[in-house]
């Protein structure tokens, strides 16, 4: 069964860190981009991050630059977002994905619209 299962959300104080996982199972990612995505209560899913399948590239959104950094373990099938420096507006539902597409979609900051594959999600609280 081919799917992405996200860990490691959870509830952090402004300033904090977390590091979010990405596990694929029943496929291989090495010819994938795999993406973060996040969806704040009575917000739209947006992007937040995206590697391309060798992890030579990285995007972010202008929201995390600078805090946030994606990395992959290909031989692992998995995917990382090391978070820092959390702010209120980070709390969100974290979801990775990816496409069958490979890495044509992965070339500036992600667009949530078309992808193929998603997690369920790994909940980010930023309280005080």
């Amino acid at each position: 069964q081919v799917q992405l299962v996200e860990s490691g959300g959870g509830s952090v104080q402004p300033g904090g860190s977390l590091t979010l996982s990405c596990e694929a199972s029943g496929f291989t990612i090495d010819y994938f981009a795999i993406g973060w995505f996040r969806q704040a209560p009575g917000k739209e899913r947006e992007g937040v991050s995206c590697i391309t399948y060798n992890g030579r590239s990285t995007y972010y959104s202008d929201s995390v630059k600078g805090r946030f950094t994606i990395s992959r373990d290909n031989s692992k099938k998995m995917v990382y977002l090391q978070m820092n420096d959390l702010k209120h507006e980070d709390a969100a539902v974290y979801y990775c994905a990816t496409d069958w597409r490979g890495s044509s979609w992965c070339k500036g900051p992600p667009g949530p619209s078309g992808l193929d594959i998603w997690g369920k999600g790994t909940p980010v609280t930023v309280s005080s």
